[in-house]
């Protein structure tokens, strides 16, 4: 069986199982740039999620190999110095997987974290798990309205907003401790519209992005047909882009990028789903 059939395998054999009966690995990476291509992973934090409450906690600082660029040091507050002891990534994925194992995966823009782990389970030799993935951001999107709740659906904006007991704070853990939090409020409301499994949720959620993306997307053609072009015709292009979820990166792709932190570059397609 291929890799993408298995995963397939797995999240129809938990589809029709209720979220109450599920648990979840929430898990958040701190890394030493925004692609898995040029940049490692530095700390990953996880935590599993039993019926809406934390049952185990993961963590682990990771040497990357290459130094920290000092902006993210900066972000992160993790340094060479720190990281100098820690074991490489090889060393502590077995753990994490283990870890997560018959869990959800769940990550707030899962392909970011999601991103880099597949790519070092890829470096490492290792299989990447058959597990279905849950996406805050995603959910987010569907269920609290902007601008009338939030202004945005950053993790630390959501985290505000549902008053998780821990806020975000760019470290591993405590980013997946508040992503766990949000991660409950947001099934809560999905239970509140009556979807309660993965095989209700799947449909419901593609079906908003795609009306989300024609809609952007015959905007564009209408100004561009208009002949407004110009600033019209890229925002209903980035409007489009962002219902499909394609638009996220860098630090956006992990919490849609606080103000002052470094420009970043695209992390491309989202995995898991």
């Amino acid at each position: 069986m291929t890799e993408a059939k298995s995963v397939q395998a797995s999240a129809d054999g938990i589809a029709h199982v209720p979220f109450a009966d599920l648990e979840f690995a929430v898990v958040d990476v701190e890394t030493t740039g925004w692609t898995p291509e040029d940049s490692g992973i530095t700390e990953v934090g996880a935590v599993r999620i039993r019926q809406g409450q934390i049952v185990a906690e993961f963590t682990s600082l990771i040497n990357p190999g290459t130094p920290v660029p000092e902006p993210i040091t900066e972000l992160t507050g993790i340094s060479d110095q720190m990281l100098a002891p820690a074991p490489p990534i090889a060393a502590v994925l077995p753990g994490f997987l283990a870890f997560a194992d018959g869990c959800v995966l769940t990550a707030h823009n899962a392909r970011f974290d999601v991103g880099f782990l597949r790519a070092a389970c890829a470096a490492s030799g290792l299989a990447w798990p058959a597990c279905p993935v849950i996406d805050t951001l995603r959910l987010a999107r569907q269920l609290v309205a902007t601008p009338d709740e939030v202004p945005d659906c950053k993790l630390r904006t959501l985290a505000g907003f549902f008053g998780t007991p821990t806020q975000p704070s760019h470290r591993a853990l405590a980013d997946a401790r508040s992503t766990a939090w949000v991660l409950r409020r947001l099934l809560g409301r999905l239970d509140r519209r009556g979807i309660t499994t993965l095989a209700a949720l799947t449909p419901w959620l593609e079906a908003l992005e795609a009306a989300q993306a024609a809609e952007a997307e015959a905007a564009e053609a209408e100004a561009a047909a208009a002949g407004e072009g110009g600033a019209e015709a890229a925002a209903a292009r980035e409007g489009r882009e962002e219902a499909g979820g394609i638009r996220e990166s860098g630090t956006e792709a992990k919490e849609a990028k606080e103000p002052g932190e470094p420009e970043a570059r695209a992390v491309g397609a989202e995995d898991g789903r």
